[in-house]
């Protein structure tokens, strides 16, 4: 396989010290990008950039306005933007409390629009470049028990995307999201592990999937090289399942 697909591309992962997003820091790196790792875990970068060359490392909350628009102007470009940052917020409507709904609406939903935000002048800069958002099935494509907050703040994450595509894809900013079902990511066994019966909560988990298992963040990192990438420059506006089968 050619590892040339993103030469010479800018490209933001957040959400970078764990799970998807330090599985597509490290492809991008591989596909020959210049990586901006975004993390509020300083530990977790660390790691992260010694494992490949071509991965800068920025401790940022990106919930914070100042934050995101000072990083994002001290760039010379952008090609690439990949939202990935989230949290699983679990429990049902009349659980959720206020608290609750605030980081979830503020990680999953106010990150989003201010990376955005700062991306699209950079990129319309440079003649364009594509924007990667984090969804879910969980979302305005479906719902799950106790995902109230999670699936409300998905389902925004679409809207968003949607309405980005659109608005920007005269200048050659193109925006997509990325929709997984179940994915084995630290977050992920972290919550099965403190279930009452984790064996039990895994094959759970897992038979949510027709082909039986859980995603792999390697196999939504390669969707988001694609999706970076040239070869899908006709794409914008998508909401890309990848869910082994979940929503059939």
């Amino acid at each position: 396989m050619s590892h040339s697909r993103l030469d010479g591309k800018l490209c933001i992962v957040s959400g970078a010290a764990a799970g998807i997003g330090r599985e597509t820091a490290l492809a991008y790196a591989m596909e020959g990008a210049e990586v901006h790792a975004l993390d509020r875990d300083a530990l977790g970068l660390a790691s992260l950039a010694a494992e490949a060359q071509g991965i800068t490392p920025h401790t940022l909350d990106i919930t914070d306005p100042k934050a995101v628009a000072a990083f994002h102007t001290a760039l010379p470009r952008l090609d690439v933007q990949f939202n990935c940052a989230g949290i699983v917020t679990v429990g049902t409507l009349t659980e959720c409390s206020m608290a609750d709904w605030e980081r979830a609406l503020s990680v999953n939903v106010t990150s989003v629009f201010l990376m955005m935000q700062a991306a699209v002048p950079l990129m319309k800069a440079g003649g364009g470049g594509a924007i990667i958002n984090m969804a879910s099935v969980i979302s305005s494509i479906g719902g799950a028990p106790q995902r109230f907050a999670y699936g409300a703040t998905k389902a925004a994450v679409l809207g968003m995307t949607s309405s980005a595509a659109l608005d920007y894809a005269s200048v050659g900013i193109r925006c997509n999201a990325i929709c997984p079902s179940g994915v084995e990511t630290p977050s992920m066994t972290q919550r099965i592990k403190a279930m009452e019966d984790p064996h039990a909560a895994r094959a759970a988990f897992s038979s949510c999937q027709p082909v039986g298992r859980m995603g792999t963040p390697a196999e939504i990192a390669e969707l988001a090289v694609y999706l970076a990438s040239d070869a899908s420059a006709y794409m914008t506006g998508s909401h890309v399942v990848i869910d082994g089968g979940a929503r059939l």
